[in-house]
């Protein structure tokens, strides 16, 4: 196991504020391991340099195998094992019917891509069930913003540039690296 590293959190009470302070901060070339919200923050993503998601390709995709499991299923049951004669339509080829089952394609395309995305999203984030929580301050919950930036020798610098950039608490914090 290795040794605990050190942390400072600066709580603020306001998403601007947060804003100005993580633009400061990055800019200051600090690294920012995270930063906790109540509520999204437009923007912060991108303040914070992240990398754009790629979970509407994952979307795409999702949809893709829903429309190819709607199609391969509807050929197999209504045309290849059990071809019905429905209100003198009969079932000679998916093509000519295929107008009657657009909305069974929809449903299903939809269908797969929303639930396996949520799954994709839970798996991405970690998030399975049983999982302690790792919000550091109950604040932030309610009403706070929390900036983690990893310490380096450079306490009372980065200290002092965020009490400058409005922060209404710094704490330092010493934390346990994970083993993933």
């Amino acid at each position: 196991m290795e040794a605990p590293s050190k942390v400072i959190h600066a709580l603020y009470t306001d998403d601007d504020i947060l804003m100005a302070a993580v633009k400061k901060v990055k800019a200051a070339k600090h690294q920012i391991e995270e930063v906790y919200t109540p509520f999204p923050v437009h923007g912060l993503d991108k303040a914070m340099g992240l990398a754009p998601t790629r979970l509407a390709i994952t979307a795409f995709l999702y949809g893709c195998v829903g429309l190819t499991v709607s199609v391969v299923m509807m050929n197999y049951i209504m045309i290849e094992d059990w071809p019905q004669d429905i209100g003198g339509k009969p079932s000679f080829s998916y093509i000519e019917n295929m107008p009657a089952f657009v909305p069974i394609m929809f449903e299903l395309t939809v269908f797969f891509a929303a639930h396996l995305m949520v799954i994709t999203f839970y798996l991405r984030s970690r998030m399975w069930p049983f999982k302690k929580a790792e919000n550091p301050d109950v604040r932030t919950t309610d009403d706070h913003f929390l900036m983690e930036i990893a310490l380096n020798n450079n306490e009372a610098e980065l200290t002092a540039l965020l009490e400058e950039t409005g922060a209404v608490e710094i704490n330092i914090v010493e934390i346990e690296e994970e083993q993933h």
